[in-house]
């Protein structure tokens, strides 16, 4: 089961994308990763991402082994922070980390600061159930019912419900359908971890799934609807279904978050990782963003995630990740520092000089002290060049000499250290991508948006 669950958390992330043609955009547009990885950003093809990446595989591999497989899987809760410069490989960390957990069978959620409004937990909420596939989950349910009713899900003919089925075999009566129902409720409503009226709407969602109890189209909708969050559903409606629900708000997101957590643990997810990206946002002074954060929003952001501190404990299976760059950790008139409460909840009670991977901090330009020496760096270097080699386009490693200039410049430039042996590479390479202009690397960023 794990291989069909991997498979459906990681292809956003790791199908090749095709153009026009039918031929694969890396192939056929090297310069649009030449210009992401110019620009500081990971590039937008999983294999060359996988391929690059040198010297983090460390860090991906502790938190895989500690953190999904050995707590989170395990009912465990996390929140860990990720900073640097510009470049420092925190989306790359996070990506690295999307696909070591799909792989595992979690959940993976990305959310970006561009494009989410964070101060309210719902927002949070709906993308992780939206990016969730909980019918999936509410079919692996379906087959629980199914197994306790002493029949194997999987022998039922495909696009056959499971009533139909025992209608067929001769095995559905009254008494069967009111253990159906049964079943269902001991699955579900009768679960104290999950919210009441989440209970009623999967229960129902999973009668639907073995074909009893049975609901019109326009119920499904509106259940499905109401999980989301959204704001245009009708309570009144949702009566006539047996529930007495409120709107989900931010007051109850995280109780429902809770609910969700528990519904995909008994469909057979080990939990979800959720990864918010460019937190830095939220400082963000330019009238261009999408979302653009006043000092009160901003401030709920802050207290909306030290709630979620403080409450974590209480949640299951779940793993939280925010990165964000390192002005944000410094502006201390609008960044975090600025909010106490949370700050407070955040800095490292103790400081070392080496890099610690339990910590709930990680610096990854400290990362970088530890962990990037002349070795990983020149194969870094060569790593790269190799990919453009391989495409056609002549590039030179950067040479030991150069690698030691930029490390002992490191410390004292506003780029990463990777970053920089990613752009030496780069520019080894000569004028050839100078004709690729901003509206091309926009539309670059529009496809990769997404992956």
């Amino acid at each position: 089961m794990w291989a069909r669950l991997s498979s459906i958390q990681t292809k956003r992330w790791m199908k090749p994308r095709m153009d026009e043609t039918g031929g694969c955009v890396l192939e056929n547009g090297i310069k649009s990763t030449v210009a992401l990885l110019k620009k500081g950003q990971p590039p937008g093809n999983a294999e060359t991402l996988l391929e690059i990446s040198v010297g983090i595989n460390a860090l991906v591999d502790f938190i895989s082994d500690h953190y999904f497989k050995e707590y989170i899987a395990c009912g465990g809760s996390k929140i860990k922070f990720v900073t640097g410069k510009p470049g420092s490989g925190k989306t790359h960390l996070l990506q690295m980390l999307s696909a070591a957990a799909g792989n595992q069978g979690f959940i993976t959620v990305h959310i970006s600061a561009k494009d989410v409004w964070l101060h309210d937990f719902k927002e949070i909420y709906a993308e992780v159930i939206e990016q969730t596939n909980l019918m999936l989950c509410l079919e692996q349910c379906a087959a629980q019912v199914a197994a306790e009713l002493g029949h194997d899900y999987g022998s039922i003919p495909p696009g056959m419900k499971f009533v139909d089925y025992l209608s067929s075999i001769g095995e559905l009566d009254a008494l069967t359908k009111k253990e159906i129902r049964n079943q269902l409720r001991q699955m579900f409503i009768q679960n104290p971890m999950i919210d009441n009226n989440f209970a009623i709407a999967c229960s129902l969602l999973t009668g639907c799934v073995l074909g009893h109890p049975t609901l019109e189209n326009t119920n499904i909708t509106l259940l499905h609807s109401w999980l989301s969050g959204s704001k245009d559903v009708k309570i009144p409606a949702l009566r006539n279904l047996g529930m007495s629900p409120s709107k989900i708000t931010k007051f109850n997101a995280r109780h429902m978050l809770r609910s969700l957590l528990e519904t995909l643990k008994m469909g057979g997810f080990p939990g979800i990782i959720v990864f918010i990206d460019n937190m830095e946002m939220l400082i963000s002074a330019t009238s261009l963003d999408n979302v653009r954060y006043t000092k009160l929003r901003r401030d709920d952001v802050y207290e909306s995630i030290r709630e979620l501190i403080d409450e974590i404990d209480t949640l299951k299976n779940i793993m939280f990740f925010f990165a964000f760059n390192r002005l944000l950790l410094d502006d201390e008139s609008s960044g975090l520092k600025s909010y106490q409460a949370l700050w407070m909840r955040m800095q490292n009670e103790i400081v070392s000089s080496r890099f610690n991977k339990f910590t709930d901090f990680y610096d990854m330009d400290k990362y970088a002290e530890s962990a990037y020496d002349i070795d990983v760096l020149a194969e870094m270097s060569e790593r790269l060049a190799g990919v453009l080699n391989r495409a056609g386009i002549e590039a030179v490693p950067v040479d030991e000499d150069r690698i030691e200039e930029l490390i002992l410049n490191a410390k004292y430039t506003a780029v990463s250290l990777p970053r920089q042996i990613v752009k030496a590479t780069l520019d080894n390479t000569g004028s050839h991508f100078d004709a690729f202009d901003e509206a091309d690397l926009k539309a670059v960023e529009d496809l990769y948006d997404r992956f």
